[in-house]
């Protein structure tokens, strides 16, 4: 057998073969016939139309935590990108969407400030977690996770976002052209204007920002500027001593780093709104916002999301200059020097089905564990029907 080193010099630097541009008869074979490399499910229903998820595995284990939860009259995305482990996706994933409905219920109603609210929750009862554990496991300091969550209440879209997933919306423009939009902005050093908005917030610190290995990075560390947990960057208590170099500070931080603070983008659903993409930043550093969006409109729905992580996988493997049967044989830990995890959940917008008032199942689904469920969607039942029942 090879050794492990041996593995990652003959899949990074092994011979040249043909290259794995996905053809369209690969493609229509793959959507018939599944993969086992990615888990999915090819087609639900949620109450404005259908949706589509899948998931591939990169790292030795996944940090990549997702969910959709679908209720009479409102569905629910969350994709949880994890950093330094999956305690925090995997945490998020167990608590955000509970969060928020207790708030909703609450209040009888879902908007920006409470989905803010079930954010600031959700980091606190990590950061919680963080300090009860730190004496016996105090690498869960470093351990983080980007934070991407859709709402579709009625007709109204929000989105709250944290690190660099990203949410895109696929509209009819003029003579009926796919046209992607993207509704999240990315908390990534190495956008000029998060570089400088880190600056400002830090004109004492001539090192917030560093260019490492030519890739800039928050304290010469981290990547993305806004995220749920990363104690280590945002509280002085959770500082790591030298014996963990990787997250090793030069000095102790008087202030936060980063943020947990999502950016937030709401709005009316319009009649040439088609779907909405939700994904890692693992699928958008294999394709462009307009490719995604032209593979979903251009193909059937069933397995769609399938379809959006296969072609990204051609797209890393061609990079490499291999096939995607022989990315397939890389072990994982290994494939991450190849490509990250990735999840993709693609809502489709029907909007007919709003006046037709078509009763669906309500639906939980746990992206890669096989957790399928009805959805806590039913903890609301009971509130005030006449203005304030947000299902």
């Amino acid at each position: 057998m090879f050794s492990w080193l041996a593995r990652i010099v003959m899949a990074c630097w092994g011979p040249v073969k043909q290259y794995a541009r996905m053809s369209k008869d690969d493609q229509d074979a793959d959507s018939t016939t599944g993969d086992s490399l990615i888990w999915c499910r090819d087609l639900e229903k949620h109450f404005y139309g259908d949706f589509s998820i899948a998931v591939v595995q990169a790292n030795e284990i996944i940090e990549d935590h997702s969910q959709v939860e679908t209720g009479p009259n409102a569905s629910f995305v969350g994709v949880y990108d994890g950093h330094g482990g999956p305690e925090a996706s995997r945490f998020i994933s167990d608590n955000l969407f509970r969060h928020l409905m207790r708030l909703a219920g609450e209040k009888g109603t879902i908007n920006e400030d409470l989905l803010r609210n079930a954010f600031a929750a959700t980091e606190d009862g990590f950061l919680t977690l963080v300090r009860r554990t730190y004496e016996i496991k105090p690498l869960m300091a470093s351990i983080g996770s980007c934070c991407l969550v859709g709402v579709i209440l009625r007709g109204k879209l929000y989105v709250a976002n944290l690190g660099d997933s990203r949410a895109v919306i696929g509209y009819l423009g003029r003579s009926n052209k796919i046209v992607a939009e993207q509704l999240t902005r990315d908390h990534n050093a190495s956008m000029e204007e998060v570089r400088q908005e880190l600056r400002s917030l830090h004109p004492d610190d001539s090192h917030i920002v560093v260019m490492k290995n030519g890739v800039w990075r928050i304290k010469g560390i981290i990547q993305v500027s806004r995220s749920i947990g990363d104690a280590y960057l945002k509280r002085p208590e959770f500082s790591l001593d030298p014996s963990f170099p990787r997250f090793n500070l030069p000095e102790p931080i008087r202030r936060p780093v980063l943020t947990s603070v999502p950016s937030m983008y709401s709005r009316d659903l319009r009649p040439n709104d088609k779907f909405l993409i939700f994904a890692s930043d693992g699928l958008w550093e294999q394709l462009t916002i307009q490719e995604a969006a032209e593979i979903v409109h251009n193909n059937p729905r069933s397995g769609i999301a399938r379809r959006l992580v296969r072609t990204a996988l051609n797209e890393a493997a061609r990079k490499r200059e291999m096939t995607y049967d022989e990315l397939k044989k890389v072990d994982k830990g290994v494939r991450r020097f190849f490509h990250d995890d990735i999840t993709v959940v693609v809502i489709f917008i029907d909007h007919e089905l709003l006046e037709k008032k078509i009763s669906v199942p309500e639906l939980s689904v746990r992206g890669f564990s096989d957790t399928v469920g009805p959805s806590n969607f039913n903890i609301l039942q009971g509130i005030d029907a006449n203005a304030r029942s947000i299902i």
